[in-house]
């Protein structure tokens, strides 16, 4: 690894607890393999608790007059209905209603806010806005890095660590802890669908210790070190940006339409555009696929999902699920086919021809 790929305050405690491998997000390490397999990392993440360092969710920090005004031109979210504590979920656009990003806006005061982003660099698209726009506004990326802690038995482990507070924060909210005399913003938010919490830590001299306080405390409950798992993720139907999810996306097809204003009561970039094509109606959306076979290769490229000769769709993510004991995985399909049941064949890497049928998300 080069200087370029940017270590986390986490990366020498994940190197000590035997990191295989890595991704890159954002310019910045994330974990993506330990010493067990991605089927033992699942059943263990459904069981107990696990520590991610997901510092590659970086923030943009929006602060200043003018700074809701900017969120608001950037997302077809209506965040006016936003309050202090909340974690929104929202779609970045461009002009033609593509998707940029797909982050979690943090409202911290009335004109201060962070973007806890997917992998696209939105500090300088938020800047080219905001410098166009002549707006009164501070933008930078603070010095804050996530660290994630998922599971069910994740919110008994905080709460002997930080106290009943943590039990009152509710979903997709955020509260704070102190944690060796500083203040840190936690959340009940996090990319699987057990359950669990994440720590903006705002320092990044402390990341180690409070690794350290996490794993001393998590040993009680059987704690190891994640990352977020494909097929956790797969069969939950949690989309990626970049696999799931790119600028030739609009919000309505990847499943987003609730976050979407479409009555012109907001201004934002790329409404007319995304009116169009509300009006018109969607040609394709995001399935799931169910398909047989051997368990399935590492989906590398699109795979086609053809109904006899002719293309419906493309693979985009797939895993074996060992609870469904089928390989499954995620799909754009064209809106002729996108019912549930309807009889596919999946064209696997691998050169295999895989009979299949489309599937409603999540996974059941």
């Amino acid at each position: 690894m080069s200087r370029r790929l940017r270590r986390t305050p986490y990366t020498d405690r994940v190197e000590q607890s035997g990191v295989r491998g890595f991704s890159v997000v954002n310019h910045m390490l994330l974990p993506k393999a330990f010493g067990s397999t991605v089927e033992e990392d699942y059943w263990h993440l459904r069981k107990h608790v696990q520590i991610w360092d997901v510092s590659c969710q970086r923030q943009v920090l929006i602060n200043g007059l003018d700074a809701a005004a900017l969120l608001q031109w950037m997302t077809p979210r209506d965040i006016s209905k936003a309050k202090v504590g909340d974690c929104f979920y929202i779609p970045i656009i461009d002009p033609k209603a593509g998707l940029i990003n797909d982050p979690v806006m943090l409202k911290l005061d009335e004109d201060r806010f962070w973007l806890s982003i997917a992998d696209s660099d939105v500090l300088l698209y938020a800047m080219g806005l905001a410098l166009g726009r002549g707006l009164d506004i501070e933008l930078s990326e603070p010095d804050v890095s996530p660290l994630a802690i998922q599971g069910p038995k994740a919110e008994a482990l905080l709460v002997d660590l930080f106290g009943e507070q943590v039990r009152e924060i509710g979903f997709f909210k955020f509260g704070w802890i102190d944690f060796e005399g500083t203040k840190q913003l936690i959340a009940r938010s996090g990319y699987s669908r057990q359950g669990g919490y994440e720590i903006y830590l705002e320092g990044g001299h402390l990341g180690s210790a409070l690794w350290d306080a996490i794993w001393d405390a998590g040993q009680a409950y059987g704690i190891k070190p994640g990352y977020p798992n494909l097929i956790e993720r797969i069969e939950g139907g949690l989309l990626s940006l970049g696999n799931e999810m790119t600028r030739d996306n609009n919000p309505l097809e990847i499943g987003l339409g609730k976050f979407c204003t479409l009555d012109g009561s907001i201004d934002y970039i790329g409404c007319d555009e995304l009116q169009k094509i509300a009006g018109q109606g969607v040609q394709r959306e995001i399935r799931g696929i169910v398909f047989d076979g051997d368990r399935c290769p590492v989906c590398s490229k699109l795979w086609p999902v053809m109904v006899g000769s002719k293309q419906i769709g493309g693979v985009t993510s797939a895993v074996w699920s060992p609870r469904l004991k089928r390989n499954i995985g995620l799909s754009m399909i064209d809106r002729d086919y996108w019912k549930a049941g309807q009889v596919v064949t999946v064209h696997s890497e691998d050169g295999e021809v895989r009979p299949g049928e489309v599937s409603m998300l999540p996974f059941s």
